[in-house]
């Protein structure tokens, strides 16, 4: 009962303090139209339960057609409100995403081997294929939606292709189907493959 009561006590007092800032960071928005303001609040709070107080960081986003908050939770007694959320928070975030699109879209968890060694040499195959994947979508143009693209979706619209090959006597030829949407990239960004190497 306590512990309900204290949770109750924080949440309420992120709330307050989400509607004051939103409120203010929403008046600035309808100002400047069009565009998006982000701003950064940090305060302290800690409940009841808690052995310490915490140093608590609000992010607010408000932009014509809504708004978003997010909080977190840091011990760090240094740095700005702005570069613990962006370069820190963020940067982890990132981090975590590297690790779910090997696990998920690579299958890199996949170690059902008997043997240790045979797991390793697994585990050594997708760390180049989250290479070979992760350079090739580097390539892309940097104002494309390819560049940010999931590594599954790269996979099925790019790589995983029918197609019909010709061995010439210097060269392969390969034939796509006229009905691909994607056509334009492919060309593209084989021609700069060779970056790859140099």
């Amino acid at each position: 009962m306590h512990d309900q009561f204290a949770c109750s006590c924080r949440f309420r007092v992120l709330n307050i303090v989400e509607r004051r800032v939103m409120t203010s960071t929403t008046a600035r928005a309808q100002q400047a139209p069009g565009e998006k303001i982000r701003r950064f609040k940090e305060f302290n709070d800690g409940a009841a339960s808690w052995d310490r107080v915490e140093r608590i960081i609000a992010r607010v986003e408000a932009w014509p057609l809504g708004g978003d908050t997010r909080f977190i939770v840091t011990s760090l007694k240094a740095g700005s409100p702005r570069t613990l959320y962006q370069e820190i928070y963020c940067a982890r975030g990132q981090a975590e995403n590297h690790i779910k699109a090997w696990k998920t879209n690579l299958a890199a968890d996949r170690t059902s081997c008997s043997r240790a060694s045979a797991n390793q040499m697994r585990l050594f195959l997708h760390i180049g294929a989250y290479w070979l994947m992760w350079s090739f979508r580097s390539l892309m143009p940097r104002r494309s939606r390819w560049r940010g693209i999931q590594f599954n979706t790269l996979h099925l619209r790019l790589i995983k292709l029918a197609v019909r090959l010709e061995t010439l006597k210097r060269s392969i030829r390969m034939h796509l189907p006229r009905s691909m949407p994607d056509q334009a990239i492919l060309g593209y960004a084989p021609a700069r493959l060779p970056r790859l190497v140099s």
